[in-house]
């Protein structure tokens, strides 16, 4: 028995083309029987509706200028005593007539009262009806093999008030429309027969067409170099034209493989430099802080003091503040994918902002905390390295102002923590403003350009946002929005 992957690739193609007109040939008779059942559904359903029209005139006819009795729920039966049947044989549907407690009053149907299910509407179909917007319902049912569709509305009265429930069933018959399809579907089978005929001469000339032309399609191969990585296709038995495929692919993949090692090689290097220069970024910001705090406490520290422990205290904490951050960052980088690694605790944010502000000696640096004490589940070390980042970014704004400002505020809204640096820098011109927050992104002459990037990826970390608003030459602002838990 030959198996299909022997077979010559002409035949294959061959055989290929024949089963997409096969597959073709049944999907357009699907689609012709699956349309057809469309157009007699709505054929019957405007068919339906014309003689619900007709037969509501009548009825609304007969209770307005033929009927002696009084037009109510009562006199119901009496009036259409005789003429339900007229009614009926004249559109050919039956006709029900309920009282609006849905109790069988007059039918068309002589064996109507025999049977529970008609003599009665259920209570949560007559619900449905009077909620509904038309206060009409339309079904289909099956009895019998025999197929109807039922109408059921409410009748009016005088002064347009409710006084029945009227259901008219239509019984479809579609003996005719199958008949059509019948013939229509016989017709269609010559022709695919016929196009069969057609498409069996087409794809024998097709297909060997194609394995001619193979050996072209196997020069460009050749000459095609990707930068993916692709394994090697090994195939036992093939025709000749698929061989000679194989071996211009297998060649370009050993090509391809030199060259995948060298990308992988440079781009191993590249992450390395990028991250170097990310934690050599990291590093350097507590460095600085630190540099501050050691010269403020040479400059002012006198054992004389009556407060020296408590300043020598302070200035401990402040180092061994700054030390931690050294060595989260430190125990990120071993984890390479993990820096900063964010945990949650609850601080005192105020005092924590204010330790931050305490280790720059500006004097034109200002704290409005907006209450005095706020609570919220943060990283104090991350928060602290948010608060450095903005007010080094607003200290180098700010270095040739003459009177330079920064005001940092901290206020509570409902679920959010917000934090404000404001300056009266240089600002930010336009054509930067969407380089910002890039990484490596810098309009000063030395730093790598990562500040901002990080404390954007921190602040997110939290699922919290920072934006800002800046005018060139008139300073800028900085909001950070953290959730309290």
């Amino acid at each position: 028995m030959i198996s299909f992957k022997n077979i010559s690739l002409r035949i294959r193609i061959f055989l290929s083309m024949i089963l997409l007109v096969l597959l073709a040939s049944i999907l357009i008779l699907l689609v012709t029987i699956y349309q057809y059942d469309e157009q007699t559904k709505d054929y019957n359903v405007q068919r339906f509706e014309r003689k619900e029209s007709t037969t509501k005139q009548t009825i609304y006819l007969e209770l307005k200028n033929k009927t002696v009795y009084p037009v109510n729920t009562e006199n119901l039966s009496k009036i259409f005593h005789e003429r339900i049947h007229e009614i009926s044989t004249i559109n050919k549907l039956n006709i029900a007539i309920y009282n609006l407690e849905g109790i069988l009053l007059k039918s068309s149907s002589k064996i109507a009262f025999e049977r529970p299910d008609i003599k009665r509407i259920s209570a949560p179909f007559l619900k449905e009806l009077s909620q509904n917007r038309a206060h009409k319902i339309l079904t289909t049912n099956e009895d019998n093999g025999i197929i109807y569709q039922s109408s059921y509305s409410f009748i009016y009265g005088v002064k347009n008030k409710r006084i029945g429930i009227l259901e008219l069933q239509f019984t479809q018959d579609n003996l005719e429309i199958k008949k059509e399809l019948k013939e229509f579907i016989s017709r269609l089978g010559f022709v695919y027969v016929f196009m069969l005929i057609i498409a069996i001469a087409f794809a024998y000339f097709l297909s060997s067409y194609i394995t001619r032309s193979i050996k072209t399609i196997s020069d460009k191969i050749q000459q095609t170099r990707l930068t993916e990585r692709n394994e090697k296709i090994i195939l036992n038995k093939a025709s000749s034209e698929i061989e000679i495929l194989v071996e211009a692919y297998n060649n370009m993949i050993d090509e391809l493989g030199e060259s995948a090692t060298k990308l992988a090689k440079s781009e191993r290097e590249q992450a390395w430099r990028e991250m170097a220069k990310q934690v050599a970024h990291e590093i350097k910001n507590p460095l600085t802080p630190m540099r501050l705090t050691v010269q403020s406490f040479e400059r002012n520290f006198l054992s004389t003091d009556d407060r020296a422990k408590e300043k020598l205290k302070e200035f401990s904490q402040s180092l061994i503040q700054q030390i931690d951050v050294m060595s989260s960052i430190a125990s990120a980088f071993s984890d390479f994918a993990k820096m900063p690694i964010q945990k949650k605790e609850q601080i005192e944010i105020i005092s924590v902002i204010k330790f931050a502000l305490d280790i720059f000696t500006e004097q034109y640096i200002t704290y409005h905390p907006s209450e005095k004490k706020l609570y919220a589940n943060l990283d104090k070390t991350q928060l602290i390295r948010i608060v450095t980042n903005l007010l080094k970014n607003a200290i180098q704004a700010t270095e040739n102002i003459e009177n330079p400002i920064i005001d940092v505020t901290v206020l509570s809204k409902e679920k959010n923590l917000i934090i404000s640096v404001v300056d009266n820098g240089k600002g930010i011109s336009d054509d930067l403003k969407d380089l910002i927050f890039e990484p490596k992104f810098t309009t000063k002459t030395s730093g790598m350009g990562l500040g901002l990037a990080i404390t954007k990826n921190i602040i997110e970390a939290y699922n919290g946002s920072i934006s800002f608003t800046s005018k060139e030459g008139k300073g800028t602002v900085f909001t950070v929005v953290l959730p309290k838990e």
